[in-house]
């Protein structure tokens, strides 16, 4: 039997390299081919099929701090020992598309064999470039919630006119390959600041920011902290009628729930003075709310304040409050 390897992912700007491995065991699933020639709805409709039917599937991520930090060629080879590394099912024979062996430096590197165009010819590596293609596309697509304005389900980070236009507007975030030539200059001015483009030249740009604009920027800033502190974000903005919650993330079996507190100076009233007795029993009864609409048992929950300031907004203090 064979094992399939395809990457997705190799070229965008932003978002996680992805490998997909398949053993397709024998089963034969009609449509298979590159994922490239499939449409969206395809591709669903095939990647449920090849998890339910397939003898073996995995998926190895490497995102893009690790990226920048191994550089890509590394990265293939981190990520497909990732995949396979999941893998089950039996297998006599590795196919890779592509003519570059990302497993030579392992015990598998002689059952590999690379193959220009497999993803084509090779079922089971049609299905791993399929799998890949789907579980990366669905990733990004989430990461719109997370990061409004950089319409990240349309370019899915690839290198296109309107994600340079919201780069150049709001900057870069924790998803962009800073190691990329198109986006070096910001890896020299520090990075994840979402307003760190205006350091790099577009001070003649005139704009006129609103409140709500700087709230956003606010919390998408405390977004990216948290982030970079390991966190998962969840939600941004949670809200029903009774309360909302401006950021929910998780991190080592802990769910936290982060108040995020902007002031235009460290001198204005706000921050941490705002989070008075009557304010903290209304996030803990947000948080309950929330724990239990979502039918959270298991975890631990935690009450976090995030407080900002100046323009770019830069974070001033970070407190877990219970």
């Amino acid at each position: 039997m064979i094992l399939g390897i395809d990457e997705v992912g190799r070229g965008p700007w932003a978002g996680p390299l992805v490998i997909g491995a398949v053993v397709l065991g024998g089963v034969e699933i009609e449509g298979l081919t590159d994922s490239k020639k499939l449409s969206k709805k395809r591709r669903a409709e095939l990647d449920l099929a090849i998890r339910e039917q397939a003898a073996g599937y995995g998926l190895g991520w490497v995102h893009a701090h690790e990226i920048d930090e191994i550089g890509l060629s590394e990265a293939l080879r981190l990520a497909t020992r990732r995949a396979v590394e999941q893998i089950t099912a039996p297998y006599h024979e590795i196919i890779i598309d592509g003519t570059i062996n990302f497993l030579s430096d392992t015990t598998k590197a002689s059952y590999v064999t690379t193959m220009k165009k497999a993803d084509l010819l090779v079922p089971s590596v049609s299905a791993a470039s399929i799998i890949a293609k789907v579980a990366r596309d669905t990733y990004m697509a989430e990461q719109d919630s997370m990061y409004p304005g950089y319409k990240f389900t349309s370019h899915v980070g690839y290198g296109t006119a309107a994600h340079m236009a919201a780069i150049a507007e709001l900057g870069v975030t924790p998803l962009h390959r800073l190691s990329f030539a198109p986006l070096k200059k910001y890896q020299d001015l520090g990075g994840s600041s979402v307003d760190v483009s205006r350091k790099a030249g577009n001070q003649n740009s005139t704009q006129v920011i609103t409140t709500k604009a700087i709230g956003d920027k606010a919390e998408t800033e405390a977004t990216n902290y948290l982030v970079r502190e390991g966190h998962s974000v969840i939600e941004r903005n949670w809200k029903t009628k009774y309360c909302e919650i401006d950021i929910v993330s998780s991190k080592d079996d802990t769910i936290y729930f982060t108040e995020v507190k902007y002031r235009k100076t460290p001198h204005q009233g706000g921050g941490i003075a705002a989070i008075t007795g009557k304010k903290l029993e209304q996030m803990k009864f947000a948080a309950k709310l929330y724990a239990q609409i979502q039918s959270i048992q298991d975890s631990d929950l935690r009450l976090n304040v995030l407080t900002l300031t100046g323009m770019p907004p830069v974070i001033e203090t970070y407190l877990e409050l219970e």
